[in-house]
């Protein structure tokens, strides 16, 4: 008589220059994330990397994140609202904190090159206007994970936008869950 046990996927935790990142892998989907340490206009951040080492297609969006704690769980939005959002209320001080935190997150993972991630969109949103709210806007745009349809070999990155409960400041006291596809990544709380 066989018998046959299943085995959860470990969260792999380490640290580089001073950042902590946890990382998990399931059928060969493999997602590298790290809470980011500010806030910009009412979002707590989640910096995500994902990587495609399986032979099939994997369907990634930032709404299948989601920051559970003890009395609260909190979705992760679209990049569409999130831009909205900013559009609506962003200020330069929200463009400065959101590129400053996001670079200083995503290039501290050593030999991590995204290919098809937040680099091309930075390009791509570099033409903006001087309006502060519309270059926030399209800061935000090339720095959120947007949904993608990741082919196999391929990676993706970029900010989980978690919109922040009336009394909170920060993403703490919780963990991150991404379900994607029938699979679910449980991160260690932070």
């Amino acid at each position: 008589m066989c018998s046959v046990a299943l085995v959860s996927a470990q969260v792999i935790e380490y640290e580089v220059n001073g950042i902590k990142y946890q990382t998990l892998s399931r059928q060969g989907l493999t997602v590298i994330m790290t809470m980011m340490p500010n806030h910009v206009a009412g979002f707590g951040l989640v910096q995500v990397s994902i990587a495609n080492g399986s032979d099939h297609y994997w369907t990634v969006a930032p709404e299948d994140f989601t920051y559970v704690k003890a009395d609260a769980t909190l979705n992760a939005i679209a990049t569409e609202q999130v831009v909205d959002i900013l559009l609506e209320k962003a200020s330069h001080a929200d463009v400065v904190k959101l590129v400053t935190t996001y670079e200083n997150t995503l290039y501290a993972v050593p030999h991590m090159k995204s290919t098809n991630g937040y680099e091309e969109r930075r390009q791509n949103s570099m033409t903006i206007g001087i309006n502060s709210r519309l270059k926030a806007a399209a800061t935000a745009s090339a720095i959120a994970l947007a949904e993608t349809r990741l082919p196999a070999g391929q990676s993706t990155d970029g900010s989980v936008f978690i919109p922040l409960g009336h009394d909170m400041k920060m993403l703490t006291g919780g963990r991150l869950i991404f379900h994607c596809e029938g699979e679910t990544f449980e991160f260690n709380p932070d």
